[in-house]
């Protein structure tokens, strides 16, 4: 069946898949079980879990939802990176099954629905971020969820499935703040290409309504703190000093993430197929000018990452219906999927044991793993510096870190190694803590701080981070240890002066 404009309400569609579709699912779980607690917590993680101690409606970073996941996660299974990251892992076996679930609202039958699901399961995007309890896993799979109950609106004309979009909407936005550009643009496009009736469906206002009720307490929390998120945002696109550089990479940097292969192919492919077909139009210029916005702002490639899934489903229809010129059909078969497979693997999840790694430095290295190994080690670290000092002054000192995974992970580990709560001016972390009124001496681990030098009599220091480990960690090997004594003011102070959202 081709797709040449939205079914009529009422026509039916293929069935569903389930057998194959969920066994691609069942697949990917398997896979992503299997290395979900290899080497350790990921930096991220040891801030969702740090943040999840002071719950909030909001952080500087971020909305509530992934503290407050990580932390009833920790609550179920202490300790466990294995347990944390199950939502991760049930978030991207489910957009697998979503993935199919478009291709069969666009008239897609079990060959179809299989393709897509399939592209979904090689994605180095989807498969890499099933292994991360992060916003980039939860927010693309969110973002499915949506396309999915839209394309079934334009088959159906059921306007119960946009209160349903308001509902997903209001979940994304306690995720991440990306979700309204996706509907500003998409609804601007709806006017002008169609379906203009889109915008005079009550329930779709009535969704809008649901979403932004569901918003409220984390924007009430943002606006009581001076809206934070958009220093965040500018912070995020000062990362790239090479503004034009890195909007001109973004694109092929967010192709690539689709996946090798397969998830490449299908993607330029479905989105040629959404520009060409009437009813669909509007959601691939949502894709281009998305790209253009998040490039020129500076954005992470995975922001256009919830897109990838109509378009897999999209080319993954054009096959099935024999559409497919025969320069790229010969992607559509099981030989080119396991090689995508095969080339994702080892890119995007730790398969193979840290000690192979070390010992195999020509190997590649999983995307991130770096910053999944040597926290504890980290933190003993630390540690010993903290125990050198005289007993009298150890009672009084803070622990402050450079960068707030640094403190994360002290907050994490430190408990066991006798060290106080840390604290961190970096990003969201600025809010969780404050060094205590009590203290007259502070602990730094980062580089040399100009704050420090600022507010403090004596800086000197007095130790370097060593880890033991072949690999230098992320953040974590060689970082400089400083004692900083005679402060200016109080502590809590002088606080606001060591904020920022930098990495």
């Amino acid at each position: 069946m081709t797709i040449t404009r939205a079914q009529p309400a009422g026509v039916a569609v293929q069935p569903f898949a389930k057998g194959p579709v969920f066994a691609a699912a069942s697949a990917v779980a398997a896979v992503l079980l299997l290395v979900n607690g290899r080497y350790g917590y990921f930096g991220d993680e040891l801030y969702f879990l740090a943040a999840g101690r002071h719950l909030d409606w909001g952080y500087a970073d971020q909305p509530p939802a992934l503290p407050l996941l990580a932390h009833l996660m920790d609550l179920l299974a202490p300790g466990s990176v294995w347990a944390l990251r199950l939502p991760a892992v049930l978030a991207t076996a489910a957009a697998v099954v979503f993935t199919g679930l478009i291709a069969r609202e666009l008239g897609g039958g079990a060959r179809a629905q299989l393709l897509a699901a399939g592209a979904a399961g090689v994605s180095m995007q989807f498969l890499g971020g099933g292994h991360y309890l992060a916003t980039s896993t939860l927010d693309p799979f969110l973002w499915t969820v949506l396309l999915w109950l839209l394309t079934r609106w334009l088959r159906t004309r059921s306007d119960d499935l946009l209160l349903w979009s308001g509902v997903v909407t209001g979940l994304a936005l306690n995720v991440k703040f990306l979700i309204p550009a996706f509907w500003v643009v998409a609804l601007l496009f709806a006017a002008w290409l169609g379906p203009r009736d889109l915008l005079a469906r009550p329930k779709l206002w009535l969704g809008a309504g649901i979403a932004l009720l569901m918003a409220v307490p984390t924007v009430w929390w943002q606006a009581a703190n001076g809206w934070p998120q958009l220093d965040m945002g500018a912070a995020i696109g000062d990362e790239n000093p090479d503004k034009l550089a890195a909007a001109l990479a973004f694109p092929f940097v967010a192709l690539g993430s689709a996946g090798i292969v397969v998830g490449l192919v299908l993607v330029l492919h479905g989105l040629w197929r959404l520009l060409r077909t009437p009813s669909l139009r509007f959601l691939g210029w949502t894709l281009l000018v998305l790209t253009v916005v998040f490039a020129v702002a500076g954005g992470r490639f995975y922001y256009v990452a919830g897109m990838f899934p109509l378009c897999w489903a999209v080319a993954a229809v054009r096959i099935e219906a024999g559409q497919a010129r025969r320069w790229w059909r010969w992607v559509a078969t099981w030989p080119v999927y396991a090689i995508s497979a095969l080339i994702a693997l080892p890119l995007t999840l730790p398969v193979l044991p840290a000690s192979v790694l070390d010992a195999n430095p020509g190997l590649p290295q999983p995307l991130f793993t770096t910053a999944e190994r040597g926290w504890p080690e980290f933190a003993d670290s630390v540690a010993a510096i903290h125990r050198s000092l005289p007993p009298e002054q150890r009672e009084r000192t803070a622990i402050v870190t450079q960068m707030y995974w640094q403190a994360s992970a002290l907050d994490h580990y430190g408990p066991g190694r006798g060290l106080p709560e840390p604290a961190s001016g970096n990003r969201g972390y600025w809010t969780l803590t404050t060094p205590p009124a009590t203290a007259d001496t502070v602990l730094y681990v980062g580089a040399d701080s100009p704050v420090l030098r600022a507010h403090f009599a004596q800086v000197v220091q007095v130790g370097v981070v060593d880890t033991g480990l072949p690999s230098a960690p992320m953040f974590t090997q060689g970082v400089p240890i400083w004692l900083a004594t005679g402060p200016s003011a109080p502590l809590p102070e002088l606080w606001p002066a060591f904020r920022d959202l930098a990495l």
